[in-house]
């Protein structure tokens, strides 16, 4: 069935139907209308999936693609543009640019904790960059899957943008087709498996992974604030966020505060009561949180722990003075659980950082410019916010992805147009003007060389309109100057 479908897909992309822009446009516009016709059918599938908010569905899914829509539509005309780039005195008279063409038929694996945007906004940049495109939503989160698998026909082209649903099995079947692309969002253990059968048709990839994304909390700042932005960012969605600040690094004299800090901050979002509260969610399936609730053994609760299976709930919990080589500490949580580690010095966190992983993403509080400084220049990760959490995914204008085990490759904006297209090389000269070329031609001569070396060497600037005045004036002088080279060459008997 699978191998149909993907052949189906190649089939209709062979056939040029998604080249016009045109076409891109239109089929982005009916992904936008999807979006705004069919919200609370999203956010009831959504409720059912993850106990999710029907306030959160728009601002954890949908504000973030619909903004990458309207960004595609308005700039796919400039994307797809070809963009000239510097020539040589060789090349002063040829067409040089760069194009970005299609890949083909891409394989859009989603994930389950943000079920519509994880899985769209790979879509948007698919549709944006020409592609056709293969889309299996994530089985865990089944409502969404299915309503998408039911909505997606409504809007989109079938055949250009088919959806498939099903567990293990299917995804394994899809992996075994050629694809000209494969972007899968996920942890790291599938991660592998899908690029060891990516490797099988020397196919690309897109890991959006995840990780143990550290928050170093330092003393000089202000905690309160920090506590507030760590708890939005670490409890919303039930933890279940591959960014949300994994564990917390502070200095043991400041440990008190920031669990004082939390404690606040959660009785303001979610009352006495965070079970009975609309705004917070619940773990995707009891098998997840068994997994999530062993990882606390052996730790010591200073907010939270309670839990009950049946309604896979677990408390916003904070775990204080955590071991470096505990349990908790060796997996990503993906949970509403918060471990503290202390560390006595920026010098140490840095350390701890290093000694791990490269995260998905870190984050820094602190009001010391060296602080930071040292933070940002000292470690690695896929994306940075200092002061806050989470927020630079919300930057169409940045890169979103990871670095060494937390992922590889880049997405939103602009940058999933670009990871999904081919950029081709392009130089198109006439066949006049031959004489220009005999320096590069054998017999080979000292002078020659020289000759060559000059015309390759010789850099000239370059403007994207060809209306730079200084780029005019160079090119007609150097045309004459070539003019009156060849002449004197020519006459030359040595030539």
């Amino acid at each position: 069935m699978e191998k149909g479908i993907v052949e189906q897909a190649r089939e209709v992309f062979q056939s040029g139907r998604s080249r016009p822009l045109q076409f891109r446009i239109q089929q982005l516009r009916a992904l936008h209308r999807l979006i705004k016709e069919r919200e609370t059918d999203i956010a009831a599938a959504l409720k059912q999936d993850l106990s999710r908010s029907e306030f959160d569905t728009p601002l954890f899914e949908l504000v973030g693609l619909e903004n990458d829509i309207k960004l595609a539509e308005s700039k796919l005309s400039e994307w797809a543009a070809p963009q000239p780039v510097r020539k040589n005195l060789v090349t002063i008279t040829d067409d040089v640019y760069i194009k970005a063409e299609p890949l083909g038929v891409v394989l859009i694996i989603g994930a389950w904790n943000y079920p519509w945007a994880l899985t769209l906004q790979p879509l948007v940049g698919a549709i944006a960059a020409g592609n056709a495109a293969v889309v299996k939503p994530s089985e865990l989160s089944k409502h969404s899957a299915n309503l998408l698998k039911e909505l997606l026909p409504q809007y989109l082209d079938t055949e250009m943008y088919p959806v498939v649903t099903g567990g293990i099995p299917e995804t394994q079947e899809l992996l075994r087709q050629r694809f000209d692309h494969i972007f899968y969002t996920g942890n790291s253990t599938v991660g592998k498996l899908v690029m060891e059968a990516a490797s099988r048709h020397l196919t690309p990839v897109t890991l959006e992974l995840g990780g143990k994304s550290p928050c170093y909390i330092d003393k000089d700042c202000d905690i309160s604030v920090a506590c507030r932005r760590v708890t939005w960012g670490k409890y919303a969605n039930c933890g279940q966020t591959c960014i949300a600040p994994d564990y917390v690094l502070c200095d043991p004299g400041i440990q008190d505060q920031v669990i004082e800090g939390i404690r606040q901050t959660l009785q303001e979002f979610y009352g006495e009561d965070p079970k009975s509260s609309p705004d917070y969610g619940r773990i995707i399936n009891q098998h997840h949180f068994d997994r999530v609730t062993g990882l606390m053994e052996g730790c010591e609760v200073a907010l939270g722990g309670k839990s009950d299976r049946s309604q896979c709930y677990i408390d916003p919990t904070v775990l204080r003075d955590v071991l470096p080589h505990a349990r908790i500490m060796q997996e990503e949580i993906f949970g509403p659980v918060l471990p503290i580690v202390t560390v006595n010095s920026v010098t140490e966190a840095i350390s701890f950082i290093n000694e791990r992983e490269k995260p998905l993403a870190l984050y820094v509080f602190s009001s010391n410019k060296k602080v930071i400084d040292r933070m940002l220049t000292e470690t690695s990760s896929g994306g940075v916010t200092v002061n806050d959490v989470i927020m630079h995914y919300t930057l169409s204008s940045l890169p979103f992805g990871g670095v060494g085990h937390s992922g590889m490759g880049r997405y939103h904006g602009r940058h999933t147009f670009d990871q999904l297209s081919h950029h081709r090389a392009f130089l198109v000269k006439s066949l006049a003007m031959e004489g220009l070329n005999k320096a590069r031609y054998p017999p080979r001569t000292a002078a020659r060389l020289r000759r060559a070396k000059f015309f390759l060497q010789k850099r000239l600037c370059s403007c994207s309109q060809a209306i730079c005045v200084w780029a005019v004036l160079s090119t007609i002088l150097a045309l004459g100057l070539l003019t009156a080279l060849l002449v004197v060459l020519l006459k030359d008997p040595r030539v």
